[in-house]
């Protein structure tokens, strides 16, 4: 007998007893667990903003349903029907839980046609942030996690069938009780926390996607219609871009340049400072402005879409209608420069690190990628290269070699891409070198990690990085530009939801720089406002017009 200590009272339970207390209390706690495991997968919202405590303080319309549905069948088929169920269940929690990083980045759920590809890219943007063995393991992460939401989610389902069939009538009770009162909560319309309390929020989801799937497999269709009509497929070459005859004509994308920028209370003042301080610059050197808006057809991120609207005339909205137009015959409005055979036409592509068998199809006669730029300096966050040293590279490689041909070129500035830290520092050009002066300055700046902790400090890194850019590219014109330069720089979209708050405008800056007044006098009657700032009231057009509007400025009206 074991030794008690005074006053100590001897248990009599025997340990068979005892034990099969615990095994009950163990099972009673993982039913409950099983239980609340379903119960947040079904009210699972697939928006940050709607990750509320009253979300999940609900009645959801498909957990009563089957269980319901599981409490009718035949014993036999409850097992599989069960596992099905959960099974389901993990399949549109996943769902939500891709839509909301979808919405977070892009601002729309996530498209089950044509945004696979999209995945590859965030594979690509975490290689580069985080270096190979970061994409692995979030890969690797991501595909784990998955696996042990469909497991967990289909024996909570088995498990609780178990439970619902050993306590099968007090069970019904329960479940046409909960019927009952989520039908109560319709009728009444009550809420907890802004949203229904007797929830449908699986249905909704998968009655939303279905339309979403029909739509999508439809658009293919949709943009071969579209496509067939190209205003500019038949001008003789000869008659297209006259206007700008001798001119270099430089298309620069500024990453993630959109109208929060200009008119959001935290950068406008700093932003507004830039563009204000270089317009009088330019005009003091000489240049002239006009300023409007282009509706991006993509706002957080997908900048290659934005690219190819403004350049081909046609609204490329996701990676289906880039193929489709990358594929096909389409006069772009960079290959209209090649075909008009007055221009050297190139690419300075500082975000492209492999084979991009596009650039033929845009026209460019050659592609300056990462490689070829000559860059020796350290990465700034995503962006390898920064914008100063892109636009010297330009310099070096193209724009100053002695006898050349005028040149169009197409130049994407990436120090503005997102996660927008660390920020370069404008440097004196003349010690800009192979980029290794960037070393002090990257040693010197914000990680990603410190600054995205906080919401405030990623607005800032934002803002300064728009500034950087606007820097960069003001002081090239400054100190490069002359007669024969014509700029045309715009924003691709607007930059995530982190720093717009959630505003569903697409809108992004777009601007026209020329020291010939002839040139600026072609676009007199589009409204523009005079400068770099657009005004609020500025023509806003989808960035899909641009492309025949700037030809028909330029060159022959299309019949």
């Amino acid at each position: 007998m074991p030794h008690l200590t005074p006053g100590q009272v001897p248990d009599a339970t025997p340990p068979g007893r005892r034990s099969g207390r615990i095994r009950r209390c163990a099972a009673a706690c993982a039913t409950v667990l099983a239980a609340a495991l379903l119960l947040g997968a079904l009210l699972l919202p697939n928006r940050l903003d709607g990750l509320t405590p009253g979300a999940f303080l609900r009645l959801p319309a498909e957990g009563i349903a089957l269980a319901a549905l599981l409490l009718a069948l035949p014993a036999r088929a409850r097992p599989l029907c069960a596992a099905a169920g959960g099974l389901l269940t993990g399949l549109l929690a996943l769902l939500k839980g891709v839509d909301l990083g979808f919405h977070e980045v892009l601002l729309r759920p996530f498209d089950p046609v044509l945004d696979w590809g999209l995945l590859g890219n965030a594979a690509d943007y975490l290689r580069e942030t985080s270096g190979r063995s970061g994409e692995l393991l979030a890969a690797a992460g991501a595909v784990v996690l998955a696996l042990a939401v469909l497991a967990l989610t289909t024996l909570a389902a088995v498990r609780l069938t178990t439970a619902l069939t050993r306590h099968r009538r007090r069970a019904a009770r329960v479940t046409l009780a909960l019927a009952l009162a989520w039908t109560a909560c319709v009728t009444l319309g009550l809420r907890a926390d802004g949203v229904p309390v007797a929830a449908t929020v699986d249905a909704d989801l998968v009655g939303e996607r279905v339309q979403q799937v029909r739509t999508s497999l439809a658009d293919a269709r949709v943009f071969r219609r579209e496509a067939a009509h190209d205003a500019f497929a038949h001008t003789p070459p000869g008659r297209l871009l006259t206007g700008l005859r001798g001119k270099d004509v430089l298309f620069t994308f500024v990453e993630s340049y959109g109208r929060s920028a200009v008119e959001d209370p935290a950068t406008a003042p700093r932003i507004g400072a830039v563009l204000r301080e270089g317009t009088a610059s330019l005009r003091a050197a000489g240049f002239g402005a006009r300023s409007g808006w282009l509706r991006s057809p993509v706002t957080g991120g997908g900048s290659w879409l934005a690219h190819a609207t403004f350049l081909s005339g046609l609204w490329i909205s996701n990676q289906q209608r880039f193929r489709t137009l990358t594929s096909s015959d389409r006069t772009t409005l960079t290959g209209a420069f090649r075909a008009a055979g007055a221009w050297r036409t190139v690419g300075i592509m500082p975000g492209v690190g492999r084979a991009w068998p596009e650039g033929a199809f845009f026209g460019l006669d050659h592609v300056h990628d990462r490689a070829r730029l000559g860059y020796r300096g350290p990465a700034f966050g995503w962006s390898q290269v920064p914008d100063q040293f892109t636009l010297e590279a330009f310099r070096r490689l193209e724009l100053g070699r002695r006898g050349r041909a005028p040149l169009m070129a197409e130049i994407v500035l990436t120090s503005s891409h997102h996660p927008w830290a660390p920020v370069p520092r404008m440097t004196d050009w003349r010690s800009l070198g192979d980029g290794s002066v960037f070393r002090r300055i990257r040693k010197d700046g914000t990680d990603a990690e410190e600054v995205w902790k906080d919401p405030e400090s990623v607005r800032a890194g934002y803002r300064e990085a728009i500034a950087y850019s606007l820097h960069s590219l003001i002081g090239f014109l400054q100190r490069y530009g002359d007669e024969r330069t014509v700029l045309v720089f715009l924003g691709d979209h607007q930059p995530v939801p982190a720093v717009t708050g959630g505003n569903p405008r697409k809108d992004v800056p777009v601007t026209i720089v020329a020291r010939d007044p002839k040139v600026l006098e072609r676009i007199s009657g589009w409204g523009w406002t005079e400068g770099l700032k657009p005004a609020a009231d500025a023509p806003v057009w989808a960035m899909d017009a641009f492309r025949d509007r700037f030809l028909g400025a330029y060159g022959p009206v299309p019949h």
